[in-house]
């Protein structure tokens, strides 16, 4: 069965994030990497097309109404699960540390009339974690790598049966490859979780919880 096509709203405001990345992409690769550690909240370090076409399609065909994302950023990925809700009658929730982000992923959002569809919540997110009841039955793990783990430990005991959780940056960059190792021996050696390895994107963990 093909697809349906994308909204054009949301289209156009896809192809804005990827020219934005693109231009970012070549400032990233002209400065030093002290420079970019320094800055790296400047950017949109976004999960890319085909893994935002992946995480779309698995909504919808497993029609996983309740979504949670750890890491709105700017809000890329956020736009592709928020494309996915509405088209359910699901929900997204999106955690975030910087206010700043969130607006600018809300704006965003706006255009692409897919805002209704998002709640935002801005605080640390293992403490947003503590607080979220669950079930979930969609996840996106994107934030900073040492916390993969810990996130995961909060959201084992919070997923539906059948609920999908995707982490990216497993492959890419190369400097955060012992975190995200420590992530797969987790999720892989945790309790009813079946899960694999995609060279999607960055690299994709998905795994499904039994």
């Amino acid at each position: 069965m093909r697809p349906e096509p994308m909204d054009p709203a949301v289209s156009a405001v896809l192809a804005d994030y990827e020219a934005r990345a693109q231009r970012e992409q070549e400032i990233w690769s002209a400065r030093s990497a002290d420079e970019n550690l320094r800055r790296r909240d400047e950017m949109l370090l976004p999960v890319g097309r085909a893994a935002g076409m992946l995480m779309n399609l698995l909504i919808k065909e497993g029609e996983a109404r309740r979504i949670l994302e750890v890491g709105s950023s700017y809000g890329y990925s956020t736009t592709w699960l928020a494309e996915a809700a509405r088209a359910i009658g699901g929900k997204v929730i999106s955690l975030e540390l910087q206010a700043a982000k969130t607006q600018y992923a809300y704006t965003q959002l706006e255009r692409a009339a897919l805002a209704d569809f998002v709640e935002f919540r801005v605080d640390d997110a293992l403490a947003s974690l503590r607080q979220l009841p669950g079930p979930f039955d969609f996840v996106l793990i994107d934030l900073w790598k040492d916390l993969y783990v810990p996130v995961f430990e909060l959201l084992h005991r919070k997923l539906s049966p059948g609920a999908i959780v995707v982490a990216d940056n497993m492959l890419f960059p190369e400097e955060f490859r012992a975190e995200a190792r420590a992530y797969q021996q987790r999720v892989r050696a945790a309790a009813g979780m079946s899960s694999v390895l995609l060279a999607v994107g960055n690299g994709l963990e998905v795994s499904r919880y039994q």
